[in-house]
């Protein structure tokens, strides 16, 4: 079991000590990998918790853990699976790695299909998915596909049919192709949209809706029975994790809007920091560091959530990305051995824009009773052709939040008007918000939860979470569930 007391008895010095103290800090605690400048100067972290969480990750066996994630063996456990979404970007097993390729290969094939008529006059791209199946190409295709695309992409994941009808007022219905991503080809809202697109595409006067059809599953064989060609199905690997997906045919929508090109780049920007993780020491690895800054803040001090904040409207869809990729991988609280954690794991992530959200939620950060450690994203390459003071003017704001977070400003005799200050945030500064650096970036935080949940000796590749609340929703629709009083009668509310 590892020994958590060092940790536990790190001291809080305030930020401003800490630079006073150590002319070299910013050196110590920055790096810059693959188009991406980090900085951690501004967290609590110091000398002694790095050796302190360098000695934890030992205990760990961070490292050999590491490699078992790049050799394809089994570490989801509870699921007896291996873990392969690097493979997909050309890091891991040989095997994985080969099979990734063939599977992308296909997808290719079948994109310059499309764009050669194949399915018909194509214009757009109806995506329905959930979870994992639309976080990642909806971020992708929002971040990147800003200037005009090769088809019209939306991504529909919300039951609610308002959300599919607001698609079927910009879409043709002749000129539609549906990409139905589902991992298992079962999951209840998209399986629900789907058959709706499909009625709708009918109803326009398609006479083949399945022939407009793309599955995006790793049971095939489920694509096929729903009324799929297996020309049409694009398989990945079950050992990839829904929220890990992207990179695999789940990224379908972002390849054909994008272009195959934007996807490659995609890869091997994610490959590069895939490299970096895998070979770099512990105190100059950039997922490693972020994940010490995240456990010495929900462990040490007690931070129950962390704040995502982008400066760049490219990147407006990462918090919610983020939310799921570190709360469903670490939001657990049994260890692998089947034992209570009996400490905090996932902090609540949460986020927006800026600067948005420096009118809505800075007040409590700034003098708030919550230790909230924040994140902030910028690009130094603006993503727009307004003069230059917009763009100058979106990065100032960011450099000058945390600039203040940390020094604060006192104000005796009058506490309204005081900022406490010694409040932590992480900076990641990008070179420019292209395929390349987006890829690296997603990646970084996907081995910064990887980080995390080896040293809090969680599975962070599960989610059993999500299952009992599906399981008694389908059990009500049959009616065939019995509720407390309360949600009874919220049903015969709702329902009559």
């Amino acid at each position: 079991m590892a020994d958590w007391s060092e940790i536990e008895a790190l001291k809080r010095t305030p930020l401003t000590d800490l630079f006073a103290a150590d002319p070299d800090r910013l050196k110590k605690y920055s790096a810059d990998v693959a188009g991406i400048h980090f900085d951690w100067s501004k967290t609590h972290l110091t000398d002694d918790a790095i050796a302190a969480f360098s000695k934890l990750a030992r205990e760990c066996d961070l490292a050999g853990r590491r490699e078992a994630l790049f050799a394809g063996e089994k570490i989801n456990t509870t699921e007896d699976r291996a873990v392969t979404h690097p493979a997909e970007r050309g890091e891991g097993n040989p095997d994985d790695v080969a099979k990734a390729q063939a599977l992308h290969a296909r997808m290719r094939s079948l994109i310059d299909a499309i764009e050669g008529g194949a399915l018909g006059p194509i214009r757009h791209v109806l995506h329905v998915g959930i979870g994992g199946s639309a976080l990642g190409p909806d971020l992708l295709v929002d971040a990147l596909g800003r200037e005009e695309t090769r088809y019209d992409v939306a991504i529909v994941s919300n039951v609610d049919g308002m959300a599919l009808e607001d698609v079927f007022k910009r879409f043709d219905p002749t000129a539609t192709l549906l990409a139905v991503a589902s991992k298992t080809f079962t999951t209840t809202e998209t399986m629900m949209n789907a058959e709706s697109v499909v009625e709708w595409m009918k109803a326009g006067g398609v006479e083949d809706p399945y022939g407009r059809v793309v599955a995006l599953t790793a049971e095939p064989d489920k694509a096929i029975a729903w009324g799929v060609d297996e020309t049409r199905i694009l398989p990945f690997a079950d050992t990839v994790g829904g929220r890990y997906s992207l990179w695999s045919s789940i990224g379908f929508p972002a390849a054909i809007a994008l272009g195959w090109d934007a996807f490659s780049e995609l890869l091997e920007g994610a490959a590069e920091m895939d490299r970096h993780f895998r070979l770099s020491a512990l105190h100059e690895n950039v997922p490693v560091l972020a994940a010490f800054a995240d456990l010495f803040y929900t462990q040490v001090l007690g931070a129950e959530t962390r704040g995502v904040f982008c400066y760049d409207e490219r990147l407006r869809l990462l918090p919610s990305y983020l939310q799921q990729l570190e709360m469903e991988s670490n939001g657990k609280g049994a260890t692998l051995d089947g034992q209570p954690v009996g400490r905090p794991t996932a902090a609540i992530t949460w986020g927006g824009v800026g600067t948005d959200q420096q009118h809505a939620v800075f007040q409590l950060l700034h003098q708030g009773t919550h230790l909230v450690p924040l994140e902030f994203v910028g690009v130094i390459e603006p993503g727009d052709t307004l003069p230059e003071d917009h763009h100058k003017a979106l990065l100032t704001n960011m450099l000058a939040q945390g600039a203040a977070l940390m020094k604060g400003k006192l104000n005796p005799g009058d506490l309204a008007r005081a900022y406490p200050g010694d409040r932590p945030s992480t900076t990641l500064l990008l070179d420019d918000l292209d395929a390349r650096t987006l890829g690296a970036l997603i990646a970084y935080h996907e081995h910064r939860v990887f980080v995390n949940g080896t040293l809090l000796n969680i599975n962070s590749f599960d989610q059993f979470g999500v299952e009992l609340g599906k399981e008694m929703a389908k059990a009500a629709q049959k009616g065939g569930e019995e509720f407390d009083v309360s949600t009874t009668d919220l049903l015969k509310r709702a329902f009559g």
